[in-house]
Parts: structure tokens; C-alpha cells; sequence
């Protein structure tokens, strides 16, 4: 019988479920639908500008009874704005107003979120295409801003002792800047999330994260957050499509199942309900090792570069070498 593995443990003790729901572009509607159907992770973010909408999902969800607070995890991430200490209790306390929750299960210090620009500006790059101006006084190098951020007691330990952010972790790390952070760190993040999927398995980041009780979870693991066309590269590769046939599973499902075959996380993104049943059906079921091998054959590509981070003259970043320290 095929492990289920529902849920994975992190580092706290807390349990992350391992099929959560990506929220970028989601309507309240669809949040409403996912947890219908069975979902109970949500992963947010502040500035995919529908915390606020999903807030009044969830309370509706509590109020009919549909579930109950404790059985829910939720994640949300820290904007570029607000990466100083003295910073981050405002941006978790808005968090908290916008879903109307006391508390989130998890809490991400994103990496890939700025850019510096020539004409001495710190742009927040936002989804939509609006950008956020930070004074030039406020301007810090990135690992210099990350380095105060959890070496802060008032940013860290208050988030703790508020019980407003049950763990802590980062997103889009590589195993270096994680090493550059342990270094420092008071706290050892419970999580690092970060492009993976067949095409993009990270396995020198997989090992590093292991070797230190960090979990990996997955942002788009079928390609389709990042765009139509990556999808397909993901969706459509060859080895992908085989396993899927033998299994008699769609190539998403193959995805997701070998996610957490690997350990992973997985936050598929989708706005169909049916999508959202199948891509919840990966439980009962399992990819054979004869198969799950033939997934070592895949030519590998970091789909979401970030090349939009990084310029030539000035900023954080010069090069998309620089930016993923040469794990690319």
C-alpha cells in the first residue's frame, strides 16, 4: 500500500501538510471551493494583493463551521518594504488583519523581491507591475538586511513570544545564502521555498536542507504559476508523460506525487475545481522506483531565473550567477 504522506514535519514539531493551495491570482471563490474539496494549506503573500479576500474566505469557512482554525496551515511572506527588524511586526500584524487570524502557522523572509536601480531607487518589484519606491537612507545590501533580520530579537523572538508566527522560515535561498544565514541565525528556518519540479530538482539544495532540518517546499511545481509556456516544459516533458502513461495519472498528478516522494511540499496553483480535485488526488497512490528513477534522465533548467533582479552596474545582484550564487 502507497504511503500517503499527507503531512510532512518541520523542525518545530508543527506538521505542514504536504498539498497546499498557491494563492497568487485566487479568488475568494476558489479559496472557499479548495477547502470544500479538501485542502488545508494556504500559502500567502502580502503583495499578491488578496490577503484581504482571503481573509473573509476564511472567516467564512469558520463561521459555517466548514473547518476549524486548529486544523489549518497558513502561510504568508514578508514584502521587500519591510525587511528591517524594526519592520517586520507591522508587516505581520497587517498580515493578520487582512486574513483576520490571530496567528499564521508559517511566516517567509523572501529573497527575490528587489531591485536596485541606477537612478538610486530601491524598487520593490510588485506582481501587477506598480513598484514601490524606498528611500535611498533605507537602502541595505540584501544578506546585510537578511543578517539583521534574524539576528534581531525584537524582529524574531517577539514573533515567537506574540505567538503571532508559529515558525519562521525563508524563500528562494540558495545553499549558500542558507549558510551565510545559519552563521547568524538564532533560529534555524523550518522552511525554504523554492522553484521545484521534475525539470528543476535542486538536489545539491535538497541534501543541504536535509543535512540541516530545513524543509523544501515547492512553489510552482507544475510550471503553470510562472506561465503558459513553462507549464508546458514542465507538464509536457517526455519522461513526465511516460510515467503518467504507465500510471494511468495525468502529468500534473506525476508532478505533484513525485514532489513528495522526494520530500517536498508542493503548492499547486489552480482556479478549477476539478483541477483542484485532481491535483488533491495523489495520496493513494504511488510512482514505482523503476519509475521514479527514470526521473534522474531529466535534462535539468531553472525555469524562473529572475532576471528582472539583477543588473550589470548596480544593485544586490549583477549577474543570475550572482543572484542563485552559481546553483543554476
Amino acid at each position: 500500500m502507497a504511503d500517503e504522506i499527507r503531512f510532512f514535519e518541520l523542525n518545530t514539531g508543527a506538521k505542514i501538510p504536504s498539498v497546499g493551495l498557491g494563492t497568487y491570482a485566487v479568488t475568494r471563490n476558489t479559496v472557499v471551493t479548495a477547502v470544500k474539496v479538501g485542502y488545508r494549506h494556504l500559502d500567502c503573500a502580502s503583495i499578491y494583493g488578496n490577503e484581504k479576500e482571503i481573509g473573509f474566505a476564511l472567516k467564512e469557512l469558520f463561521d459555517d463551521g466548514v473547518v476549524k482554525r486548529e486544523d489549518f496551515f497558513i502561510t504568508s511572506k514578508l514584502w521587500c518594504t519591510h525587511h528591517l527588524p524594526e519592520d517586520v511586526p507591522e508587516a505581520l500584524n497587517k498580515t493578520l488583519e487582512d486574513l483576520q487570524l490571530d496567528y499564521v502557522d508559517l511566516y517567509l523572509l523572501n529573497l527575490l523581491i528587489f531591485v536596485m536601480t541606477c537612478e538610486d531607487t530601491l524598487k520593490g518589484v510588485h506582481n501587477s507591475g506598480k513598484t514601490e519606491k524606498i528611500r535611498l537612507t533605507d537602502r541595505i545590501r540584501l544578506i546585510g538586511r537578511l543578517t539583521k533580520f534574524f539576528r534581531s530579537g525584537v524582529a524574531m523572538e517577539a514573533l515567537y513570544d506574540s505567538g503571532k508566527a508559529r515558525a519562521v522560515g525563508v524563500s528562494n535561498f540558495s545553499a549558500k545564502k542558507l549558510g551565510d544565514l545559519l552563521e547568524v541565525a538564532h533560529v534555524v528556518p523550518a522552511v525554504n521555498q523554492v522553484e521545484l519540479h521534475p525539470v528543476w530538482q535542486q538536489p545539491k539544495l535538497h541534501e543541504y536542507c536535509h543535512s540541516k532540518g530545513i524543509h523544501l517546499s515547492g512553489y510552482s511545481p507544475l510550471g503553470s504559476q510562472a506561465g503558459e509556456n513553462i507549464r508546458r516544459r514542465v507538464q509536457e516533458n517526455p519522461v513526465l508523460k511516460m510515467v503518467a502513461e504507465r500510471l494511468g495519472k495525468s502529468p500534473a498528478q506525476v508532478a505533484l506525487r513525485w514532489g513528495l516522494q522526494r520530500g517536498h511540499s508542493v503548492l499547486p496553483k489552480s482556479n478549477s475545481e476539478a483541477r483542484l480535485k485532481e491535483n488533491l488526488d495523489v495520496f493513494n497512490w504511488s510512482i514505482p522506483d523503476d519509475l521514479f528513477a527514470k526521473f534522474s534522465e531529466i535534462e535539468q533548467e531553472k525555469l524562473i531565473r529572475g532576471s528582472n533582479f539583477v543588473h550589470p552596474t548596480c544593485g544586490a545582484y549583477r549577474t543570475i550567477e550572482e543572484l542563485w550564487d552559481g546553483e543554476i
